[in-house]
């Protein structure tokens, strides 16, 4: 999205946008329904997509327009003007939203928080969720408080390539004699169609990236180009109008409530918001455009959809950590809208309006830098606030620290250490506590979907090579296995992807037909080059409810290995929770019995492999409960260490200290 006030974008009057109010509705109407949306309903609404249409109509067109009179493009002086109209609101937003991180919100979000912002800062927030490979539809609750600039970085990523893109279709065009408009609607169509295949192909191979990948939604952006420079050459009949434009209102209002689009966009539903949209533009002032969007109220939220979009995401996501919340209640959700168009209002007449009134002349140097100077004091304040917890950081665990001991106290009979020593990893510091193994890997020969990588390599010819198989939670076992294999002289290899668990089916989301394509590649890669043996998951979905199971695909692909004559070591999984429990215990207090979810709520005494008769004779499995459990409860905290970094990934911290229990058990059971 772009600046209410702007000369172009998705929240920008222009000339063009005055003789057509509809539109000055149309993102109002759009704004709403992403605040409803995300603060009662819990879903997303489909406006973002509004919103880069009608960014691509309105920059687009302004572009061609420029291009057709035969006027040169100022590439520099046109990305000024569209940042501009970015950067003051945005630069406010950030501020106070850092502030409102670092003061209001507990320290177990402040990693996330603090990497967002500045990915935010950037202008690259799509990017960095995209590569955390998050999900968007999580709770609100565990959402940083710049997770929506997502839109606003594909937003800015548009505006740097759109004059470019213009201009070199305008100049390729005169140069060869071919008419602008032509070239343009060419060009735009060819954009739009490849961006849709790959928004198609990225959403079915791997959803949570495409959701943030800029070339995924570059198609709407194209759209609402072509739209622009057709849509005056549209005739149709006053009814038949007035029609469209109801329709169009119509499929935006329930577009959320019927698709569930945080789970599925973009793809091929995405079309439905950008369709209707497009419905209503054609539609012009007939039907929902005079009636409805070129209303007082309409034109008005048009006018300040911009900072109400920036502002009411950390409103939510405040109030929903201080109240302890999922989710907003009717009363609490008015209270976080009210407070959102207080802000908003607040912002468009004291800093959006004046901030128009801005000369931007004066020099090709000075204007780039008075763009950035907004986002200067929310770097300064970012950069305050890290120095604050870098200097409060503690130590990560050693192996053998005796206040430290952690798992080791419930199997190893190793002493408790000091009861009063501070917990590990620090609660600021737990979400950054991953297994990240990421040395050595490269991509497999003969298989593209493969990346193998070699956590553990042994001097010389390794005694032992084991590959370990499946998803995070197979990668979070690292540090627990590395002692034992460096100890022994073992190589460990990992071909360990998000969200796709070892099966012949995809467990984890049935329509992802990529996860099945890898795990059979896998297999052709093992019976190609078999290592010494394979260690996959045995189990999944560990919940309160005994939900925990062992899928008819982990055992298919058991016999795929067992026919290929591979040991097999299953791990059982770990518990999930409905909550972090890191945060449980930073709000409760270490040994608060509201934290320690009883064990006979998430573990039967018999997992569901042994329940099964199907299992091959050279799978045995590694049950690790006893370390992540006590005989009565799952606590966040034992041994004085941290046991979750989230709600279902155990730290690197907890699963180093369970490389004790790793090393007496694993060779037993491979008879090594």
């Amino acid at each position: 999205m772009t600046g209410a006030g702007t000369a172009v974008g998705a929240h920008a009057p222009t000339a063009r946008s005055a003789r057509r109010p509809e539109i000055e509705g149309l993102r109002g109407l759009a704004a709403v329904l992403v605040v409803v949306y995300h603060v009662w309903v819990g879903r997303v609404s489909g406006g973002v997509d509004v919103f880069f249409l009608l960014s691509g109509f309105l920059v687009i067109g302004m572009l061609a327009r420029t291009a057709l009179r035969g006027d040169a493009i100022d590439v520099v002086r046109t990305w000024t003007r569209l940042f501009w109209r970015l950067v003051p609101t945005a630069g406010l937003v950030l501020l106070a939203s850092t502030v409102a991180a670092a003061v209001l919100l507990p320290p177990s979000t402040w990693a996330r928080n603090g990497r967002e912002l500045l990915a935010a800062l950037g202008f690259s927030e799509n990017w960095r969720l995209a590569l955390d490979a998050v999900d968007y539809y999580a709770s609100n609750g565990s959402a940083s408080v710049a997770q929506h600039f997502w839109s606003l970085s594909i937003q800015a990523q548009f505006s740097v390539v759109a004059p470019l893109l213009v201009l070199a279709v305008a100049w390729w065009a005169r140069a060869r004699g071919v008419d602008v408009r032509a070239a343009l609607v060419a060009a735009l169509s060819v954009t739009a169609v490849v961006s849709l295949v790959h928004s198609v192909v990225a959403t079915a191979a791997d959803q949570p990236f495409a959701y943030f990948d800029a070339r995924a939604r570059a198609w709407e952006f194209a759209l609402g180009g072509l739209l622009a420079l057709v849509v005056e050459r549209v005739r149709l009949p006053r009814r038949a109008r007035a029609v469209l434009g109801w329709a169009g209102v119509a499929g935006l209002v329930t577009c959320g409530a019927v698709l569930d689009v945080g789970a599925a966009f973009p793809g091929w539903l995405a079309l439905w918001p950008v369709l209707s949209a497009a419905a209503v533009i054609v539609a012009g002032r007939a039907g929902a455009g005079e009636r409805l969007l070129a209303s007082r109220t309409a034109q008005y939220l048009g006018r300040i959809s911009y900072p109400l979009y920036l502002w009411h995401w950390p409103v939510l996501v405040v109030a929903l950590v201080l109240s302890g919340q999922a989710t907003a209640g009717a009363l609490d959700g008015l209270g976080i809208v009210a407070l959102s168009l207080a802000l908003a209002v607040a912002t468009h007449h004291l800093l959006e309006e004046p901030a128009r009134r801005v000369s931007l002349g004066g020099g090709r140097l000075r204007a780039p830098a008075l763009v950035v100077l907004p986002l200067v004091p929310a770097l300064v304040a970012l950069g305050a606030w890290s120095a604050v917890a870098a200097a409060g950081a503690a130590p990560p665990v050693a192996a053998g620290d005796p206040d430290h001991p952690g798992a080791t106290v419930l199997t190893a009979q190793a002493p408790p250490g000091d009861v009063t020593a501070p917990v590990r990893p620090a609660i600021a510091q737990v979400q950054d506590d991953w297994a990240e193994y990421r040395d050595g890997c490269v991509p497999v020969d003969g298989h593209p979907v493969l990346e193998e990588c070699v956590p553990v390599r042994a001097e010389g010819e390794p005694v032992r090579r084991i590959t370990v198989v499946g998803d995070s939670h197979m990668q979070q076992f690292l540090p627990a296995l590395e002692p034992l294999a460096r100890e022994r002289g073992w190589e460990v290899r990992t071909l360990v992807r998000a969200r796709c668990p070892f099966a012949t089916t995809s467990e984890t989301d049935p329509a992802d037909a990529s996860c099945v394509d890898r795990n059979a590649a896998i297999l052709q890669y093992l019976a190609a080059d078999p290592p010494d043996a394979v260690v996959v998951s045995a189990s999944r979905d560990v919940r309160a409810g005994l939900t925990e199971q062992t899928p008819d695909g982990f055992v298919a692909a058991w016999q795929h290995l067992d026919a290929l004559g591979l040991p097999v070591v299953a791990v059982r999984d770990n518990p999930r929770f409905d909550h972090r429990p890191s945060e449980c215990l930073e709000r409760y207090g270490r040994g608060a019995p509201a934290c320690e979810v009883p064990r006979g709520e998430l573990l039967a005494a018999d997992p569901p492999y042994a329940l099964r008769d199907d299992v091959p004779a050279r799978v045995s499995f590694l049950d690790l409960s006893n370390e992540l459990c006590t005989p009565t409860a799952c606590p966040p905290e034992i041994g004085n260490v941290l046991v979750y970094l989230d709600d279902n990934h155990v730290s690197a911290s907890y699963s180093r200290t369970m490389s004790t229990a790793v090393g007496q058990q694993l060779p037993a059971l491979l008879g090594w």
